[in-house]
């Protein structure tokens, strides 16, 4: 049960009522967290380059975070093919990888993209900057502790992705592990047992079990969020710190020869990337 003897499922709905205004208020709470964000919106109108916005640790983190990507943050080789890359392109691993979250973050840089890492004036408008703060909020809100605890912050996740309408196939839904996870947990799966499935296997199964067609509508994809935080009371342990693999980790997480980038003629010398870029 959750904080007080409020019911997970109870929690998330309190917390949906005016979760921007409540991730808002939780990071200026958060010192490390509100410094990083008025460091992004000080140095943001200036970033021009893929490199300058990745040797700018609390703007890269601000970003990444506000994409659900935050574990690019130690795959940098991936980070800069899909800040460098033209996204439009064919062969570019935004479009490769068949990787939602990374075409959606490499389509919202598509200026530095399509200049090969340059874009003529920053892709960080006033608007940007707004969406992308409010963004980087909302998963700070959704990841902390508090919300982790029974669930609730995944499922606020959830939630809003859904509704969003941006997902819309299987691929689509496994390359973010956060949907992922919830995915096996209202099919019935141990995330950690179904981890360590290959690719292939997790594909089957998520295909059979997930109506992606039914997301269309909010109120199941709401029903759906509050199934999740059941089978989370049911099977506490499914709630773990382990979470499930994304595209990455299933292909190989890091970008040496055995990692993802092999894929896309990578190996694991030191110039294994450089056809990236």
């Amino acid at each position: 049960m959750g904080l007080s003897g409020i019911s997970p499922v109870a929690q998330f709905l309190m917390a949906q009522k005016n979760e921007v205004k409540a991730a808002a208020d939780s990071v200026k709470g958060d010192n490390t967290a509100k410094r990083m964000v008025a460091d992004f919106q000080d140095k943001a109108p200036s970033i021009t380059t893929a490199d300058q916005l990745m040797r700018n640790y609390s703007a890269n983190q601000v970003v990444l975070k506000a994409y659900n990507l935050s574990s690019l943050g130690s795959q940098q080789a991936i980070e800069k093919a899909l800040l460098t890359q033209d996204p439009t392109s064919s062969s570019s691993l935004a479009r490769t990888s068949q990787n939602a979250s990374w075409l959606a973050f490499a389509d919202a840089f598509s200026s530095m993209g399509a200049g090969h890492g340059t874009a003529s004036a920053t892709p960080f408008t006033s608007d940007m900057i707004a969406t992308t703060v409010s963004s980087y909020e909302q998963r700070q809100y959704e990841t902390s502790d508090a919300q982790q605890k029974d669930g609730v912050g995944d499922a606020l996740y959830f939630t809003r992705k859904m509704q969003s309408g941006t997902v819309k196939t299987v691929n689509d839904l496994m390359a973010d592990p956060t949907l992922l996870r919830v995915a096996e947990v209202v099919s019935g799966y141990d995330p950690d047992q179904f981890g360590a499935l290959d690719f292939d296997q997790q594909k089957r199964i998520i295909s059979n079990k997930v109506d992606m067609n039914s997301f269309s509508k909010p109120d199941a994809v709401q029903r759906y969020a509050e199934r999740y935080l059941t089978q989370i009371q049911i099977h506490p342990s499914y709630n773990s710190d382990d979470k499930p693999a994304s595209m990455i980790d299933l292909f190989g997480g890091d970008d040496g020869g055995d990692g993802i980038l092999a894929l896309f003629g990578g190996s694991s010398d030191g110039t294994s990337s450089s056809g990236l870029f």
